[in-house]
């Protein structure tokens, strides 16, 4: 049990006693105290004045001195400011707690809880690489996965490719009509590179086709559309010429965008990829040979990166292979009367009632959307694992997407609607702005890795030189390890939900709020322990004497990792852990540099008083366990050397 478990059990008893009332530990807030009070933590009295009829100082003075009579082994002695109850815990709770946790590697690991999470990331396209956004939604996923997992669930992490669909006939159909047979091995480049490449070059033949056409469009000229469409585009150019438009760059950007997005469904290299992705779906032969060769070409150059990145998956699933099943769905709605025909015959569903509205699920040529291959995708999903919860890890430009996904798997009668949780979270920017996949400005992150492994090596070469027995397949590794821990953490350290900028120097920086700051304290305390060597008895030991204050603090805050990883939990944030990380790194650091008259207060190698030495070892045998476990579940390897 915690320390704020106990207190807050003892808090319950007291109450009890006191006031005769019956309350629950959850009734019970609890804060770290303000560091310029004394103790280590505060109980908020303010909500317990209803039943005690008293004044919040006399019913917080009332409740301590219960706590130290009855609960002496836990509280020592408290203070009241203003109606917060400060608590000063016993040392001797601190020096128990350390020495039977210091050799603890697992510390903060829960046992089983019998419940079963998915958690769905990655999701990449299989017509080009993975890519800077794609970076932070795998760490994110990865590390929510492993938080997950320490709190005690059994998670499955899974991968839905999206394989198949307009997107990827593009890529198809550009290498047809210029590769002239180019693969991997003849070109020496990447599969997904290489594909990817050949998607771009569509976009530039789409723009180049759609720019005569829009063109004609302005002057007022639809010779390249028919009925409906050229009444919305009659529309859009007569709004584009009203001075209220003409002055409103955000609205005429988006009439802009609304003709150009139809100029380009016009073009003649558009109108040929729509009639591959048919071809797909009716089982072209050759279609689909060329549709496996060159996912297979894909397929290999994600695993590479995926490798290197340390991410990994337990279930990949293929939107291929669960479009179907979304079609057999859409098809029970309709036997249901949930969804609905129009003219054209495509099939939608109405949600106006629910405040949204009408979302289409089947184009009238037959083929799907995403909304269809994502309904059947968890229709397998669940009908695989039968999970508690499903976790999608997607960008928060999805938003709409699954609170439509969840609402139609409802109103469908599927069993993992109520699963279904978005773990939602914001784009990632570069220093000069915004990434476009269309125009080839996407930042790949094979590139990015190099990028950073190169960065760390310039930002910690002279240091690292300094320890001339490093082989060069230890530095390799060394300049890998923290070149992807500084990417990692950079990009885990700010809440999902906000948009963010990574800076790749910013990142490395060894004093700053970053990874490598807390690879290298852990490899500090590693040194220390190399140095002291084994010690006789220090898995019995338990300190007596008094704590120096960077001792207890040092104590208290790796104390709160159990509390910390349940928080990372219930926020689904790896920020959480970012954050704690580098603030037991910033303690030990404060612990290992503090000097008074030019002596380390807190030496561990040069003490003289053996019981000292022996607390500084458990004390930072426990920060190194504690900073290592929170790394991990970064997915960032700590050295044992820097």
């Amino acid at each position: 049990m915690s320390v704020v478990q106990s207190i807050r059990t003892a808090a319950v008893a007291a109450i009890k006693s006191l006031y005769n009332q019956d309350i629950t530990v959850a009734d019970v807030a609890i804060n770290v105290t303000k560091p310029e009070f004394e103790g280590e933590y505060t109980i908020v009295v303010f909500p317990f004045t209803k039943f005690s009829r008293q004044k919040p100082d006399e019913t917080a003075q009332r409740i301590g001195d219960y706590l130290v009579a009855h609960h002496s082994e836990l509280i020592a002695g408290f203070n009241v400011v203003k109606g917060f109850l400060n608590l000063d815990i016993n040392q001797a709770y601190w020096c128990d707690f350390l020495q039977q946790h210091y050799n603890n590697e697992n510390i903060g690991i829960q046992p089983s809880n019998g419940k079963k999470i998915m958690v769905e990331y990655s999701s990449p396209n299989t017509n080009k690489p993975l890519h800077l956004g794609h970076l932070r939604n795998n760490f994110l996923g990865y590390s929510i996965a492993e938080i997950l997992k320490a709190n005690g669930f059994e998670v499955i992490k899974t991968n839905l490719v999206n394989d198949r669909g307009i997107h990827i006939c593009k890529s198809m159909l550009a290498w047809q009509l210029f590769a002239h047979g180019d693969t991997p091995e003849s070109t020496g480049i990447k599969g997904d590179h290489l594909v990817g490449d050949y998607y771009v070059k569509f976009e530039s033949v789409v723009k180049e086709q759609a720019e005569p056409i829009i063109d004609r469009v302005l002057e007022n000229d639809f010779q390249d559309f028919e009925n409906a469409d050229v009444e919305k585009l009659t529309k859009l150019v007569t709004a584009l010429h009203k001075p209220e438009v003409k002055d409103d760059a955000d609205k005429t950007s988006k009439i802009m965008g609304d003709i150009k997005e139809m100029s380009r469904n016009k073009t003649e290299i558009m109108q040929q990829a729509k009639i591959m992705l048919q071809q797909w779906e009716a089982g072209n032969h050759e279609v689909r040979h060329l549709w496996a060769a060159m996912n297979g070409w894909v397929y290999a150059g994600f695993e590479e990166t995926y490798k290197r990145l340390g991410i990994d998956f337990d279930q990949m699933y293929y939107e291929s292979d669960t479009y179907l099943l979304g079609k057999d769905l859409v098809n029970d709605g309709l036997a249901k009367g949930v969804l609905f025909k129009k003219e054209d015959n495509s099939v939608w569903i109405d949600l106006t009632a629910d405040g949204l509205d009408e979302k289409l699920l089947l184009r009238g040529d037959g083929t799907s959307v995403y909304m269809t291959q994502d309904l059947g995708t968890a229709r397998l999903k669940f009908s695989d694992y039968k999970m508690d919860q499903s976790v999608y890890v997607v960008a928060d430009e999805q938003n709409y997407h699954f609170k439509v996904l969840q609402l139609i798997l409802e109103k469908l009668g599927e069993p993992s609607a109520a699963g279904i949780y978005h773990l939602s979270y914001g784009m990632v920017e570069l220093p000069h702005g915004r990434m476009k996949s269309r125009e080839g400005t996407v930042v790949d992150a094979d590139d990015m890795i190099v990028e950073m492994v190169n960065t760390a090596k310039e930002a910690t070469q002279e240091a690292v030189q300094k320890h001339a027995d490093f082989t060069e397949a230890e530095l390799n590794t060394l300049y890998e390890t923290i070149g992807l821990g500084a990417m990692k953490f950079f990009l885990l350290r700010v809440d999902p939900k906000k948009k963010m900028i990574f800076n790749p120097e910013e990142s490395i920086d060894l004093r700053g709020f970053t990874g490598p700051f807390i690879q290298y304290a852990y490899a500090r305390i590693k040194s220390i322990l190399r140095e002291v060597g084994p010690v006789a008895g220090l898995e019995n030991y338990q300190y007596k004497g008094a704590l120096l204050p960077l001792e207890k603090e040092l104590i208290v805050i790796n104390e709160q990792f159990p509390g910390i990883l349940a928080d990372a939990y219930r926020e689904m944030s790896p920020s959480v852990i970012a954050n704690y990380a580098f603030q037991l790194a910033q303690v030990f650091n404060s612990f290992y540099a503090e000097k008074v008259e030019g002596v380390y207060t807190y030496s561990v190698l040069r003490e003289e008083n053996e019981d000292k030495k022996k607390l500084r070892l458990q004390l930072i045998t426990l920060t190194a366990n504690t900073i290592r476990q929170s790394m991990k579940l970064l997915g960032i390897q700590v050295p044992e050397r820097m």
